[in-house]
């Protein structure tokens, strides 16, 4: 089998892990703030905060911006629930805006169109999630127009994207946002193993996401109430939460970080040849913009113009799983899981997204894929379509 998506492990990666299981640390030790350093360096972004996982540093993101009981969170259907759910943890409220015609990311137009009836009613989001499908950027600056007109603040869920670049800048140097969130699953361009990060240029919402990833407990002599009793002295001063990222984890990401450029340029070159290779079929490919790069974490194409019961995508799905070709399918719109459709969400509410979802497939794109396996993904995709 083919998967869609798979890590590239180098000897560099594993010695770097082997180093730190010999060390004195293997958790909130050196490796740790050695890979924020790389995430700040490459990004841009003053502050990086790593966590065990994406949904974590979606969840401490939503707090150390305030939101809570009786406020609202807007994102995106097409997403993996986590970009929801984390607002919900927060005990805010959540809904969501359909995505781009053409495209599978947040459509600025239907948001303008969304907030000036949410202010007419006294309903405006505190927060915002727009998400980077498959590591290509959504329209951040004009989101930060709106966030700014309707002062709502702005996570970037950048979990597919980095390595990609927007406006000719690094994703996640968070000129157009208050937080970016990355993930480091193994299917994503750099992996930890599982892991997080969010990045900030703001020092404060730096600080509650470090108290809030460890139990909201500091050693901070200068910020302790107590210091004056004895240096083994540590405050609890915020429900926090046990979030950390182990050195062992981080060492990994470390050394991955290394190869973030070779790892977004191999699927760039692999997502160009879809291009071509596809030129000749009736499907749609992903949609490219001039003023971004995507990191190409997913390549997503979708099947029969027609065909929104989404039969035709079954049917390929089947012949090429049985093919040996590990298609996925990104993602089945949050409102229409069983948790969301009992807080009162239905289908049709966002034709977009489940449009696009009707007709996804997700092919395999991974830095080691090679060219004969691609070619057996296209050759694949052509029977199944006959």
């Amino acid at each position: 089998m083919i998967p869609y998506g798979r890590q590239s492990i180098s000897d560099d990666d594993i010695a770097s892990v082997v180093e730190t299981l010999k060390s004195d640390w293997l958790t909130q030790g050196p490796a740790v703030p050695r890979f924020e350093a790389a995430l700040c360096t490459v990004t841009g972004a003053d502050q990086a905060v790593a966590v065990n996982s994406a949904t974590s540093a979606l969840h401490i993101a939503c707090l150390a911006l305030g939101l809570g009981p009786g406020d609202i969170a807007w994102t995106v259907p097409n997403t993996f629930v986590a970009s929801a759910n984390c607002a919900l943890y927060c005990g805010a409220t959540v809904d969501f805006v359909d995505v781009e015609p053409s495209g599978c990311n947040m459509d600025t137009a239907a948001l303008e169109a969304k907030l000036a009836d949410a202010e007419a009613q006294g309903r405006l989001p505190k927060v915002l999630i727009p998400v980077h499908f498959g590591g290509h950027s959504c329209d951040m600056k004009e989101i930060a127009r709106l966030a700014s007109r309707y002062n709502f603040h702005v996570i970037e869920d950048a979990s597919h994207a980095i390595g990609g670049t927007y406006d000719g800048a690094p994703v996640g140097d968070c000129r157009y946002s208050d937080i970016c969130v990355f993930s480091f699953h193994p299917v994503k361009i750099v992996t930890t193993g599982e892991g997080g990060a969010a990045l900030t240029n703001n020092p404060a919402l730096a600080e509650t996401m470090r108290l809030l990833r460890s139990h909201g407990i500091t050693r901070d002599t200068a910020a302790m109430s107590r210091a004056a009793e004895g240096p083994w002295v540590y405050e609890q001063q915020a429900l926090g939460f046990n979030y950390r990222m182990t050195d062992i984890a981080a060492a990994l990401g470390a050394s991955q970080m290394n190869r973030l450029g070779d790892f977004v340029a191999k699927r760039t070159a692999l997502a160009d040849r879809y291009d071509v290779l596809l030129g000749n079929l009736p499907v749609g490919r992903p949609p490219r913009s001039a003023d971004r790069k995507s990191a190409w974490h997913l390549y997503a194409i979708c099947l029969g113009a027609g065909d929104d019961n989404g039969v035709l995508r079954a049917h390929v799905f089947e012949r090429m799983r049985a093919a040996g070709i590990g298609v996925n399918v990104h993602y089945i719109p949050v409102h229409l899981q069983p948790y969301y459709q009992a807080l009162g969400f239905r289908r049709g509410d966002f034709p977009g997204a489940e449009k696009f979802y009707s007709r996804a497939l997700t092919l395999p794109l991974f830095p080691d894929l090679t060219h004969d396996d691609q070619n057996k993904v296209v050759a694949a995709l052509k029977e199944a379509l006959t």
